[in-house]
């Protein structure tokens, strides 16, 4: 390989290493600044609407992103995002750069290197690289969705038992559910705050509920709100639904708990069949095969 191309790459590396830096670990200015303009308040705040403004607008490859992607694949990282709980560290606009400086930088390294040595395991490579970096913030998202829609599965049961206490005591459902808010961690009391706040701004109680369940994309929540929201409707007593409702997540956590138990024995097969099994089997007929090799060869 010549080189100026093993130099090029080299450069290519360390710019496509940099970038990653920039896009994903780096520091939310944005963010930064909202927080600021919150703590002076908003004379502060709108002192300076042409800095944000100009940054918002012209943001580098986030507009161009933005203006290159269709809307409705934009849209859909948007709802990925919200799932996922809007990492602090992960805004719109860094991912939709991320989505193109990596397959950009990326194909540019895969360039650089195909005209060195062609084939067609190479250009296979390139695709796949190209197509997984392209979907990277997808796969990403997705998997912090899933981790936090299990994490707010496993805290359903807990936080409905608060309620249903709350309630039995005299309480309101928005009093209850601001009570187990106050106490709970984690993102489903994030995700219970977020909907009291939602119904104190004028949103609905039916739509809040509604955006709760379509944030989280849990299915034991997005269940329970449906039944908050018959009962609502038909005029059935709160705390019996809270009941119910409570001792149904309960018994399908200890099922999904089974469940996972008894998956483990087939998980282990593979393991067992791949790793241990051989190295049991070369340490039990080793001795044995190399004595009759001996024996024949004398």
């Amino acid at each position: 390989m010549p080189p100026y191309v093993i130099i090029a790459i080299a450069v290519s590396a360390a710019g496509l290493a940099l970038l990653s830096w920039v896009l994903v670990v780096g520091p939310d200015r944005q963010r930064r600044r909202t927080l600021a303009n919150l703590d002076l308040g908003p004379t502060a705040a709108a002192a300076e609407p042409s800095e944000a403004d100009a940054e918002g607008g012209t943001r580098g490859l986030a507009g161009v992103a933005g203006r290159m992607l269709p809307p409705t694949m934009v849209q859909r990282l948007d709802r990925m995002l919200g799932r996922a709980g809007r990492p602090a560290g992960l805004p719109l606009e860094r991912l939709l750069a991320a989505k193109l400086a990596l397959p950009s930088v990326a194909a540019v390294l895969g360039m650089i290197y195909l005209r060195s040595a062609p084939s067609a395991v190479s250009i296979m490579t390139f695709a796949a690289v190209l197509l997984v970096l392209f979907f990277l913030p997808e796969l990403m998202l997705h998997s912090r969705a899933q981790k936090r829609s299990e994490q707010i599965g496993l805290e359903l049961p807990d936080t409905l038992d608060q309620m249903m206490i709350a309630v039995e005591a005299g309480l309101g459902f928005d009093q209850a559910m601001q009570r187990a808010a106050g106490n709970g961690k984690g993102p489903l009391a994030e995700e219970l705050v977020r909907t009291l706040q939602d119904m104190s701004v004028g949103r609905s109680r039916r739509g809040a509920y509604t955006d709760l369940a379509e944030r989280t994309g849990a299915p034991d929540l997005r269940r329970f709100i449906r039944a908050v929201i018959q009962a609502d409707k038909y005029g059935v007593a709160v705390a019996d639904t809270l009941r119910t409702q409570a001792a149904e997540m309960r018994l399908k956590r200890r099922q999904r708990a089974e469940e996972k138990a008894m998956q483990i024995p087939v998980k282990v097969i593979f393991p067992l069949m791949l790793c241990i099994l051989p190295v049991l089997f070369i340490v039990l007929m080793g001795p044995a095969a190399m004595d009759i090799m001996a024996a024949f060869s004398g």
